[in-house]
């Protein structure tokens, strides 16, 4: 909506049955939650509807999204067993509807758990490469209260045009996986082949099969789904340091 416009939201109880389903391949009878987000947007084409749920497909401007958003929200959503459906007309908006199983009974209370552990901190310098201003800002401020000296970018050339200004040793590069212009992978290659011996912890709000399934990151590399808790990237930093 680049002129502005109205976001409705919209719940209800919904019941598939069998007649609903057979028009709709891959749908299961049953009751279900139904979330649905309507706009007063520019509308989609055909061809964009097609590929809308598709990893790093995005329609805006080159540096303005990542492409990750909606494919995120489908995984999830088919993850809990339900849908996620598009209805789109250009010039007439857009409305998702999200279809969740309706739970018919209160779950178990779980049992408490102890409070996690203090996580080890350290003194070794971290360049950080984030394009998002608050999880840059959460990021560095979790890695200095544990006692790293924390070198912070905004995107790939200049975390790469400050490792190079940077006299000392870098002992890791912690990376979002996809940022305008240089990626985050594309800041590691060129880290490691300057400076020997730097680590890599790469972030992304995708999961970590899903960036293995597409290419986009080896089986086995360090890798921090978004969103995470600050106990958990001090866990993972330190993890990744203290490898053999």
């Amino acid at each position: 909506m680049p002129n502005g416009g109205q976001v409705t939201i919209e719940t209800a109880n919904v019941e598939f049955d069998e007649a609903y389903v057979r028009e709709r391949p891959g749908a299961s009878p049953g009751r279900y939650v139904m979330l649905a987000v309507s706009d007063t947007g520019v509308g989609m084409d055909a061809e964009t509807r097609s590929h809308v749920f598709e990893p790093f497909f995005t329609t805006k401007e080159l540096g303005q999204g990542t492409g990750l958003g909606l494919s995120t929200v489908y995984g999830i959503v088919k993850q809990s067993g339900g849908y996620v459906w598009l209805y789109s007309e250009p010039g007439h908006g857009a409305t998702f509807k999200i279809y969740l199983p309706l739970a018919d009974e209160l779950p178990e209370a779980e049992d408490v758990q102890a409070p996690p552990q203090p996580v080890a901190g350290g003194r070794e310098t971290v360049l950080l490469a984030e394009d998002d201003p608050s999880v840059r800002a959460v990021v560095s401020e979790v890695l200095t209260q544990k006692g790293y000296q924390v070198l912070r970018a905004p995107d790939g050339q200049t975390a790469l045009d400050m490792a190079r200004a940077h006299p000392a040793v870098i002992h890791l590069l912690v990376t979002d996986l996809v940022m305008p212009g240089m990626t985050g992978r594309e800041l590691a290659d060129t880290l490691r082949a300057e400076r020997r011996g730097v680590r890599v912890l790469y972030m992304s709000g995708y999961t970590d099969d899903a960036v293995v399934r597409h290419g986009v990151l080896e089986e086995g590399v360090p890798y921090l789904q978004k969103p995470f808790t600050p106990q958990a990237m001090a866990q993972k930093v330190r993890e990744v340091l203290d490898r053999t």
